[in-house]
């Protein structure tokens, strides 16, 4: 299965094509957004933080033969969503409904990131799993910074409030997949003594976030879906808490890692829609 990985290098090739691009020199201000596009903005470049685990997870699995043909079919996908939503976030897309960045400072931190990108790209097509455990922090922490500027620009348009929320809630989605990757990387026999202490802490910042996105919401709607989540996150808390590799509880991550992230990102939707 980890030839099949090597299939991904035709398809990333051509998206990666024209990835840089640069402002206009007309171009307007981020204000000049909607607030609609403010939302969009931000949920989707905080997707992205979620992506560079999922790819780090995904291929981790095939390496260990876990669900391998499903897994490597989600791997190719993944890749070609991030590359998508890259050169949309920097140079917009209408099918994502992706304004192009004009603000020089985040198309600078876009590049950083796009930088990053391209040799990890390579280690997943590669299956180099020693690079992509070295190397997905780093652009998961650089893609985070974007957002993070994204958050504070859409904060014109948005209540500072409701951008704040809408990155958070988006940030759990990534810690769904940080969770399971740093189990996979456990399995594999990678870093383990980090990854065990890693995995401790984005479990208990999942569940701390969580709660306070629970607390603070006032929309019954949200509220009802959190719950979904908070269900969903009782029955896997135990095996990621506990950093269980065996073959069992490795089948049960596979098969509840994806629920939970499927109903995170439903919520965060919801946030996106109610800002609308």
């Amino acid at each position: 299965m980890i030839k099949e990985l090597l299939t991904i290098a035709a398809l990333s090739s051509c998206l990666t094509l024209g990835l840089q691009a640069e402002a206009p020199a007309n171009a307007k201000a981020p204000s000049a957004q909607t607030t609609a596009q403010s939302a969009t903005v931000i949920n989707l470049a905080g997707k992205q933080r979620m992506l560079t685990q999922k790819m780090s997870k995904e291929v981790l699995m095939v390496a260990k033969g876990i669900n391998a043909d499903v897994n490597s079919a989600s791997l190719k996908k993944t890749v070609a969503l991030f590359d998508k939503t890259l050169k949309g976030l920097i140079a917009g897309d209408a099918s994502l409904n992706l304004p192009a960045t004009t603000d020089k400072d985040i198309l600078a931190q876009l590049q950083v990131v796009s930088d990053l990108w391209t040799p990890f790209k390579a280690s997943i097509e590669k299956a180099d799993l020693a690079t992509v455990a070295s190397t997905n922090i780093a652009l998961l922490k650089n893609m985070n910074k974007a957002v993070g500027m994204f958050a504070k620009a859409g904060g014109s348009t948005l209540s500072p409030e409701m951008a704040k929320t809408i990155n958070l809630a988006g940030k759990q989605r990534m810690l769904t997949q940080k969770m399971t990757k740093e189990l996979l990387l456990i399995a594999n026999g990678i870093d383990v003594d980090a990854n065990t202490v890693a995995i401790k802490k984005t479990a208990a910042l999942f569940e701390s976030t969580l709660n306070d996105l629970i607390a603070k919401c006032k929309k019954d709607e949200i509220k009802a879906q959190l719950g979904v989540v908070s269900k969903l996150w009782a029955d896997y808390a135990p095996i990621v808490t506990k950093a269980d590799v065996s073959e069992a509880s490795l089948k049960s991550a596979d098969a509840m890692n994806i629920p939970l992230l499927k109903n995170m990102n439903k919520a965060v939707k919801m946030y996106e829609a109610s800002a609308k």
